[in-house]
């Protein structure tokens, strides 16, 4: 189903895996795709029956991409270099950190609390999901970031906020990713873990992708937060 959402607000697809939803999961797509793109995961991810959960996959803006030859195209934010982080579009990180702020407020008000919401995203969505993650004043469930970067990493341990600070952070990667080189990935890894955020690394022999293992792994990342245990200890990996 498609969300009807105010005129503020990113439209949206939502999945719900039960009725009266108690947890949801903001997921946020890659650049160039849209809502559309992580959908069908719900289902491939073989999540319990309780809690019920919604899922909500934003579509980011259309705008032009700079280092696509400023085509238009659904993007979080602009990307201005193939290094990802010489040069990084600050204003549009942080528009889009509003806008995701603003789907977090929408799920409060349906009575969802932010300490039961997990923010997602793939490639471009999971640097705004570190990104905003790391900025909320609120505690989050969890953040997952697959295939991704820390933003504005140099920033981070500044504009950080505390709420956050020992949230699990589920990050995975290719290790023959050639969109965003595994080495911008684990440079992300080692800076949140130098600021103390509980970060539990995995890496698989893929491109830009998702695979069958990482689904899998991803699947009980969640089953672990969304039980009435919460989150046990980090593992670590190289």
């Amino acid at each position: 189903m498609t969300a009807s959402t105010p005129s503020d607000l990113l439209d949206c697809i939502e999945r719900e895996t039960g009725p009266q939803p108690t947890h949801a999961v903001i997921w946020l797509h890659g650049l160039g795709a849209d809502g559309n793109d992580f959908a069908p995961i719900v289902p491939e991810l073989r999540l319990p029956a309780a809690p019920a959960i919604r899922f909500i996959f934003p579509h980011a803006p259309v705008q032009p991409v700079t280092i696509n030859g400023g085509m238009h195209m659904r993007s979080w934010y602009d990307i201005l270099v193939m290094d990802l982080v010489r040069q990084e579009d600050a204003a549009g990180i942080r528009r889009s950190e509003a806008a995701v702020r603003a789907l977090i407020a929408r799920e409060n008000a349906r009575g969802i609390p932010t300490s039961r919401i997990i923010l997602a995203g793939f490639s471009q969505g999971c640097a705004m999901t570190l990104h905003t993650g790391l900025r909320l004043p609120e505690k989050l469930a969890g953040m997952v970031g697959l295939s991704g970067y820390l933003p504005l990493r140099d920033l981070a341990e500044a504009e950080r906020h505390g709420a956050n600070a020992h949230t699990p952070i589920f990050l995975a990667h290719g290790e023959h990713d050639p969109v965003v080189d595994i080495a911008r990935a684990t440079a992300s890894r080692d800076a949140l873990q130098a600021l103390g955020h509980d970060v539990r690394w995995h890496s698989y022999p893929m491109q830009h992708s998702v695979c069958a293992e990482e689904i899998a792994d991803l699947r009980g990342f969640l089953v672990e937060i969304l039980s009435a245990g919460g989150p046990g200890p980090a593992t670590r990996g190289a």
